[in-house]
């Protein structure tokens, strides 16, 4: 049988915090991932480092050990791979949520790529990293051109266009120029992003300073070809050659899930939800983690809303 007190959306270390408090208060859960465990975090770049220390990745009270002052990118997959075994979770990997409906009674029915569910709650800790901005320029749909970047290996020797000012755009940048290749940032602004983690800055700024990476700012890719990248800078326009893009554009939400679900959306954007109890307008879908918000990607981090799955089963506990 299909039927759970508790159905959460998303695999992520929030989801998986859910469960776990889920488990704590002896209640009926499963999470359904439409892709790997951890899946976000399994698209990162391979030598990403994470801003943070392992102690605020932390959740159900495992410790995440690691030798370094900040953990990476791999460690962290197999921290949260290690903490599903630990506690044995009910996850559904692969297996993507299609429509939520809820009943007359206030459960909800979810259907899914494989089966249909019903459970008296539904939490919803799908992240963000699922769909990239789109620039909406002539090219941005050829083979060469990607919005997630991962191993800056395949980019040696090659020229190399990437877009964008923060974190993911910057380490793309120094990565690929470090294996070889001759890149060119561009930055819609008129500096490098204030995320910037503090021991990468100084590193591009000198990059930058002394030519080995060009940089264009206050400026923007117009289109793409197969061989070249036309920018418009303040100088004007100009045409590069160019064998790939690395769009570092930045990620929302599924809004038209979010959307489709019932949820009030305030601006379109900003999904509605009771501050101290994560519940939604919908009465028994809540939000968790860093889907809650929105377009404002800096808001939420897994540090800061691992707290979530404790207000959420809090209040399912005080209003059963």
């Amino acid at each position: 049988m299909n039927n759970y007190d508790v159905l959460i959306i998303g695999a992520g270390p929030i989801g998986m915090a859910c469960a776990i408090e889920a488990k704590k208060a002896g209640l009926n859960y499963v999470i359904v991932e439409k892709g790997a465990l951890v899946n976000s975090l399994f698209n990162y770049p391979v030598f990403m480092t994470f801003f943070s220390t392992s102690q605020r990745l932390e959740i159900g009270d495992v410790p995440f050990v690691s030798i370094n002052p900040k953990p990476n990118r791999n460690e962290a997959v197999e921290y949260y791979r290690r903490v599903k075994e630990k506690f044995a979770l009910n996850v559904r990997l692969f297996e993507k949520v299609e429509q939520v409906q809820q009943q007359s009674d206030g459960s909800f029915q979810v259907h899914t790529s494989k089966t249909t569910y019903h459970a008296k709650k539904v939490i919803i800790a799908t992240g963000f990293y699922d769909i990239p901005l789109m620039m909406n320029i002539p090219g941005e749909s050829l083979p060469k051109v990607t919005h997630y970047y991962k191993d800056p290996h395949l980019y040696a020797f090659q020229n190399v266009v990437v877009i964008g000012a923060n974190n993911s755009a910057i380490d793309a940048a120094l990565e690929t120029y470090r294996k070889g290749a001759k890149v060119t940032l561009v930055i819609r602004s008129g500096e490098i992003g204030s995320y910037v983690k503090y021991w990468v800055r100084p590193d591009i700024e000198n990059r930058i300073k002394e030519g080995a990476i060009t940089a264009h700012f206050h400026s923007e890719v117009t289109e793409i070809t197969d061989h070249q990248v036309s920018i418009k800078t303040p100088e004007g326009a100009q045409r590069i050659d160019n064998d790939f893009v690395i769009a570092m554009t930045g990620y929302h939400p599924d809004f038209a899930m979010l959307k489709n679900l019932g949820l009030e959306m305030g601006d379109g954007t900003q999904p509605f939800y009771n501050e101290e109890s994560m519940e939604s307008n919908l009465p028994g879908l809540y939000l968790a983690g860093v889907v809650c918000g929105g377009m404002d990607t800096h808001k939420w981090y897994i540090e800061n809303s691992r707290v979530h799955a404790q207000q959420i089963f809090r209040h399912i506990a005080e209003n059963n």
